[in-house]
C-alpha cells in the first residue's frame, strides 16, 4: 500500500495533483509499447481502447501527451526524416515524438498494481453496500447482477476476433473468470440472504 501511494505522491509532485484521468495512463502504455506521435497515438488509442474508454474529442489524446510530459513521464525525441535530403523534398515542420522516460515506466508498473488493488476495494464496497440491505431487497439486487453477468458471458466476443491477437487472448479469458467467480460469489450470496430470511421468518 505505502508503495502505491509513494508513487501516486511522485507523480502528484510533478503536476497539479494525482494523475487520475484513465486515457492519461492508456496513452503513456501505448508510447511504453512504441514511441509514436500525435495522430499516429490517435489511431493507435482509438484501436485499441475503443470498447473500453470514451473520448470526449481527439484533442483530449494532445491534451493527455502534454500533461505526460509536463511530469517527465514521456519526453520528445528527434526523428531522422529520411526524406530531408532529396533535392526535391517539400520542408515540413516535424512531428513531435514521444517516448517514454525510465520514470514513466515505472509508474506505469505502479499504477497498474493499483488497479488490481482498486477493484478489491470496489468489490469490498458492493459488498458491504449489499450488506446493509434488508435481505429480500438484497436477494433481488443478486438475481440482477445475475442475469447481467449471464447476459454478459453471452454476448462475449471469442478472443482473436477485434484488435491485437494478444489483448483479445487475454480480455477473453479475464472475462471468462470474472464472470465465473461472480456468479460463484453471487450464488453464495444468495444462499447467505436465503438464511438470513429464513431466520426472521423463524422469529415471528
Amino acid at each position: 500500500m505505502l508503495w502505491g501511494l509513494m508513487a501516486a505522491k511522485v507523480v502528484a509532485d510533478k503536476g497539479n495533483g494525482a494523475l487520475r484521468s484513465p486515457v492519461s495512463w492508456a496513452l503513456l502504455g501505448l508510447v511504453i509499447q512504441r514511441p509514436s506521435y500525435g495522430y499516429e497515438l490517435v489511431q493507435r488509442f482509438e484501436r485499441t481502447f475503443a470498447d473500453a474508454l470514451d473520448l470526449s474529442s481527439l484533442s483530449q489524446i494532445y491534451t493527455a501527451l502534454d500533461t505526460l510530459h509536463r511530469r517527465e513521464l514521456i519526453e520528445e525525441f528527434a526523428v531522422d526524416d529520411e526524406h530531408q535530403d532529396h533535392p526535391h523534398a517539400v520542408v515540413r515542420q516535424p512531428k513531435p515524438h514521444y517516448r517514454a522516460t525510465a520514470e514513466g515506466v515505472r509508474h506505469y508498473e505502479q499504477w497498474l498494481v493499483g488497479q488490481i488493488r482498486e477493484e478489491r476495494r470496489r468489490s469490498r464496497l458492493f459488498a458491504r453496500q449489499l450488506s446493509v440491505l434488508p435481505p429480500r431487497t438484497a436477494m433481488g439486487i443478486v438475481e440482477r447482477c445475475e442475469q447481467s453477468c449471464l447476459e454478459e458471458a453471452k454476448n462475449a466476443h471469442p478472443a482473436g476476433e477485434d484488435g491485437p491477437p494478444l489483448a483479445d487472448r487475454l480480455l477473453c479469458e479475464e472475462g471468462r473468470l470474472a464472470i465465473e467467480a461472480r456468479l460463484a460469489w453471487l450464488e453464495y450470496a444468495r444462499r447467505e440472504l436465503q438464511a438470513q430470511v429464513g431466520e426472521r421468518t423463524a422469529s415471528r
